[in-house]
């Protein structure tokens, strides 16, 4: 259960839900209820589906490009380290992201779905977690099924997102985001350490 809870954690603190509700009203707000809940939820439809191709077969790219585990772990710790600092010391990522919209008539897919619920550090979580050489096909599929939980979560989010906006406020959303990323770049460090103690071990 212990682990399960952590597990859920973390992924809220890489998709940082919350932290998606700013980009998604800005996103939509030329278009009426209807269209916003449709693009709720097929933004979040999208970004599973994204995540899941890389659950399924982001390893297998890498073991075909000979990328040894120790240095796969080393390499996704940084990024995920790089990505927290930028939702740490950065405008945070409602703002970050709300400067990616150009195009406010197809929004769907960038940004909600990718970068803001599917973002680069959730990507490479996801293959972190879902790794063959440390988890049983067991263990990947629960942390399949808490990602689409997770996000989830992160729909039934954006379907209120006037309410939470109203609620937290945006500066609330932001420090928010801003705590996701310090519990992001400890886990990013941790998977550091662990691929260079592992790779002193052999």
């Amino acid at each position: 259960m212990n682990e399960i809870l952590s597990t859920i954690l973390f992924l809220i603190a890489v998709l940082d839900p919350i932290g998606s509700v700013p980009v998604y009203l800005e996103a939509t707000k030329h278009f009426d209820a209807v269209h916003k809940r449709k693009i709720a939820v097929q933004a979040s439809i999208v970004a599973f589906l994204i995540l899941l191709v890389f659950i399924l077969l982001g390893q297998i790219v890498l073991e075909g490009m000979n990328v040894s585990l120790d240095a796969f772990q080393i390499s996704g710790g940084v990024i995920l380290f790089l990505f927290a600092l930028t939702m740490i010391f950065g405008d945070g990522k409602p703002e970050m992201e709300k400067h990616l919209i150009t195009d406010y008539k197809h929004v769907t897919i960038f940004p909600v779905a990718v970068p803001s619920i599917a973002s680069p550090g959730a990507i490479m979580a996801v293959v972190l977690m879902t790794d063959n050489h440390i988890y049983t096909i067991e263990q990947q599929a629960l942390s399949t099924f808490l990602v689409l939980v997770v996000v989830g979560i992160t729909c039934l989010l954006l379907l209120g997102a006037n309410k939470v906006q109203e609620r937290i406020g945006e500066y609330g959303i932001t420090v928010i985001s801003k705590i996701m990323g310090l519990i992001l770049a400890s886990y990013g460090v941790q998977s550091i350490l662990t691929g260079i103690k592992e790779f002193f071990a052999h």
